[in-house]
């Protein structure tokens, strides 16, 4: 069946209907592109905050698993120095009675400790001013404490060693002691790292469950507005067609006057009619 002509009224009514139903789709087109924007927006604000999380996770758990490491290398050296300390603990202890019996025997003091006494005295002595007797008490004094330090530079190896190995347990035990420190002090450096990788991991989950909504969301913004879409492209089509037959029935039109005006004009010039300004015009119009 041939289409109607452009001039029936009930292409007319179509065309503006359709113009006007065109019209509308093109407001809620713009209104679900605005939305659907919107919450794709959201969803990509979503998604970059957790993949901040995420790389701030393989970070820290990089970190977290260096400091474990450090944790057990350092655990390790602490053991060993325990160890060491407790051989030398046994050792400290025979040196410890080893010095008691040597004091008791000889009743003697520490070398170091009789020449500070020995220089004490001669200084007062010699810086004092006192009576004759209690200078030569004085100097018998000194002459005592002196043969007791020839007796104990006798026994001069003997406190070297004592202090030499009295030294090396103190300084053994202080490096243990500092380890240990140091194997605390990183194990709560682990433990802060592995407290915030949970509390990320937190933060990620509330995020994934905001996302799931507002992702669902965007989904159907974006289907309606596909099938919305198709449908203006389709009244669009319509639209556009019906227009262009109007148009050809409109040139058409246009056609036939400029074909009447023409002869119209060309009869009055046979005639010898005066032409008035008017027709002047459009027959010049018609010619162009």
């Amino acid at each position: 069946m041939d289409e109607p002509t452009a001039n029936t009224p009930e292409l007319r009514n179509e065309f503006n209907n359709k113009k006007k139903e065109l019209s509308s789709l093109r407001s809620q087109l713009s209104d679900l592109s605005k939305n659907k924007e919107l919450a794709f927006r959201e969803l990509r604000s979503i998604h970059d905050k957790i993949k901040a999380r995420a790389t701030k996770i393989k970070q820290l758990k990089e970190e977290r698993d260096s400091i474990t490491k450090e944790v057990k290398q350092l655990k390790e050296t602490r053991d060993k120095l325990n160890q060491v300390v407790h051989e030398k603990a046994s050792v400290k202890k025979e040196i410890d009675e080893k010095k008691k019996n040597i004091t008791e025997k000889s009743n003697l003091k520490n070398p170091h400790a009789l020449k500070r006494q020995i220089e004490h005295l001669e200084h007062k002595r010699e810086t004092e001013v006192m009576a004759f007797t209690k200078e030569q008490t004085l100097t018998k004094e000194i002459k005592q404490l002196k043969a007791q330090l020839k007796e104990a530079e006798k026994l001069g190896d003997v406190w070297k060693e004592i202090n030499t190995l009295s030294a090396d347990f103190s300084e053994t035990r202080r490096e243990a002691q500092e380890s240990h420190h140091k194997v605390q002090e990183k194990a709560q450096e682990s433990q802060k790292r592995h407290e915030t990788i949970n509390s990320l991991y937190e933060e990620v989950k509330k995020f994934h469950e905001q996302e799931k909504p507002i992702s669902e969301k965007a989904l159907t913004l974006k289907v309606q507005f596909e099938e919305k879409k198709k449908t203006y492209d389709e009244l669009q089509s319509r639209v556009s067609e019906l227009a262009k037959l109007f148009q050809e029935e409109d040139q058409k039109s246009y056609k036939e006057k400029a074909k009447e005006k023409t002869a119209e004009v060309q009869e009055k010039l046979k005639k010898g009619k005066k032409l008035s300004t008017e027709d002047i015009l459009a027959f010049q119009a018609m010619k162009d």
